[in-house]
């Protein structure tokens, strides 16, 4: 029960990524994609830093900016180039490819054993999400392409890393490091490529709120408890259940259509989903069989007598073989 807790809880988290979407499309300024993502990044980060009150020491200054960097700062940065230069539909397969990209990695540095059904859920997932958001239009850009796969392995990279440093610290404070982190490099470059925000609304302003302290404090807690718990192969597949939120809250809030295809999509996004979490279940191990039992040995035990002895010679006779 407590590891179908920790699936769960950490599920919400990419799930919740789902909705960023519409958030950004609905109640941001258009235009500004690193602004966007430091402004989603820093505030929460430090936010957590005021309620942890804990800094890093030693090599985990550089271990947290590398981290920072890794799966935040230029991992959006990747995917918005190829969000971009592609098309949302094949931004987000090209995305997908991350699970198994984790599956290897965890190999390569932690020495995780490869399952063949987590690869075989890792490659049902892509199907899936490519019968989600992808259409008979889409077409190929080859930076687009480079970008989203730079993203996927930087993801990649950052969640197989945060587990096998195994930071000496709580998930909050781990959280807020890397959130941090990760906004403060992306200061230089949201000052060099975007020009300042427009006077900022009050959806703005909303908007701004949901993605730093839903979208960012909230869902990174849970991804980070869940990969200290699960393991990088077990919740790298949950990031599928992010665009199969996307199609559900566009058709649900947007009233965007949803054909026989994105549903099928659905269902093989979930089966893949539920197929990686069998993989990674902890094999039980055959029962401990009874050693058999020995004869009873007779060698130096009495013989058992049902009545007194009578006479010397049977009083004294010699012990049984």
């Amino acid at each position: 029960m407590a590891r179908i807790r920790d699936v769960i809880l950490t599920a919400m988290a990419p799930a919740i990524w789902g909705s960023t979407y519409i958030v950004t499309t609905e109640l941001l300024p258009a235009g500004y994609p690193m602004t966007v993502s430091l402004l989603r990044a820093l505030p929460a980060g430090l936010l957590l830093l005021l309620i942890v009150r804990q800094l890093p020491q030693g090599i985990w200054w550089l271990r947290t900016f590398l981290l920072g960097a890794l799966n935040f700062s230029f991992f959006w940065a990747m995917l918005f180039v190829s969000a971009y230069r592609l098309p949302g539909g094949v931004a987000a397969t090209v995305g997908a490819i991350q699970p198994l990209l984790v599956i290897g990695l965890s190999r390569f540095v932690m020495g995780t054993p490869i399952r063949a059904l987590s690869v075989a859920a890792g490659i049902a997932g892509i199907c899936g999400v490519a019968l989600l958001v992808l259409t008979p239009s889409a077409s190929l850009d080859p930076i687009g392409v480079v970008a989203g796969l730079a993203g996927a392995v930087s993801m990649a990279f950052g969640t197989v890393l945060s587990r096998h440093w195994e930071p000496p610290v709580s998930p909050l404070a781990f959280t807020a490091w890397q959130l941090t982190a990760g906004g403060i490099l992306l200061i230089p470059v949201a000052l060099l490529l975007e020009p300042p925000l427009p006077p900022l609304t009050s959806e703005n302003l909303l908007g701004f709120i949901y993605l730093g302290a839903i979208g960012a404090a909230f869902t990174y807690l849970l991804w980070f408890r869940g990969l200290s718990r699960l393991g990088p192969s077990a919740i790298a597949p949950l990031g599928f259940l992010s665009p199969l939120m996307a199609v559900f809250l566009g058709w649900s809030v947007l009233d965007q259509s949803l054909t026989a295809l994105q549903v099928t999509g659905m269902v093989v996004v979930l089966v893949s989903v539920w197929l990686s979490q069998l993989a990674q279940m902890p094999r039980r191990s055959a029962p401990l069989r009874a050693p058999p039992r020995l004869p009873i040995l007779t060698r130096w035990t009495k013989p058992k007598t049902t009545a007194a002895p009578t006479s010397k010679r049977s009083a004294s006779a010699p012990r049984t073989r």
